[in-house]
């Protein structure tokens, strides 16, 4: 997977290195989450909420959970508009195709970077120059499934469960750092409905995420990609990660 992990939180999936013939993949699993990757590339446009739970240590090493709420809309192949509220406040994200802004709400502050390309593109290049964070990101990689099963020793189909009411396949691989479970809908449409990943040996900490609201394929307005700074809003800079 990639490194944002849906990202409202930044967790790292490494690979055990296991031999192929230790490891075990259920092709049910596989075959599920290559239907769910092969929908959302042919989407032209989607928009969604996302619900996040994020454990941290504090300053004591004891746990405290961080939650978020994320409206995102995406229209293929180079726009993208989101706002995140949460512990931190409230941010606003917008991508043209061309620049990027990030504006934090509280502090009437903004950042606009110049990022050409797709939506993919843009994603991982402010990602390794910046850290920046993106909701629901990893599902929108068309190696999603390849990526699991890089990093992952176990992957299961487990059968189907409720979530919020629907039906989903319920999906769950392992390493020998981490936990992952995953549900998806088992509608028509087969979109993700509700991910964990829980890290081993370090404090069991969790981060969850649920999705809501899906709509395919809204007919969305070139403008609501493009940034407009408030008035008296400040323009900032950002370093770039060493």
């Amino acid at each position: 997977m990639k490194k944002y992990v849906i990202t409202l939180a930044l967790l790292t999936l490494p690979f055990c290195g296991q031999s192929q013939a230790a490891r075990q993949i259920d092709s049910a699993a596989v075959y599920i989450l290559d239907r769910m990757a092969d929908i959302i590339g042919e989407l032209e446009a989607v928009s969604f909420n996302a619900e996040t739970a994020t454990d941290r240590l504090d300053d004591k090493q004891k746990i405290e959970t961080h939650y978020s709420t994320s409206h995102v809309s995406m229209q293929g192949p180079d726009k993208m508009v989101y706002q995140r509220f949460g512990n931190k406040g409230k941010h606003g994200f917008w991508f043209n195709g061309t620049y990027a802004s990030m504006y934090s709400f509280k502090e009437n502050n903004y950042v606009t970077l110049e990022s050409p390309g797709n939506i993919i593109e843009m994603m991982d290049d402010l990602h390794t120059r910046f850290g920046f964070q993106f909701p629901a990101a990893d599902f929108f990689y068309p190696s999603f499934t390849d990526d699991i099963l890089q990093d992952f020793d176990t992957l299961e189909y487990m059968g189907k469960t409720m979530v919020d009411g629907e039906d989903c396949f319920y999906i769950r691989a392992t390493n020998e750092n981490m936990h992952f479970q995953l549900w998806i809908s088992s509608s028509n449409w087969n979109l993700p409905k509700r991910f964990i990943i829980i890290q081993k040996g370090k404090q069991n900490l969790r981060f969850e995420s649920v999705f809501k609201d899906w709509d395919i394929n809204p007919n969305l307005p070139n403008t609501i990609f493009e940034f407009l700074p408030p008035p008296n809003a400040r323009l900032i800079d950002i370093m770039e990660k060493s």
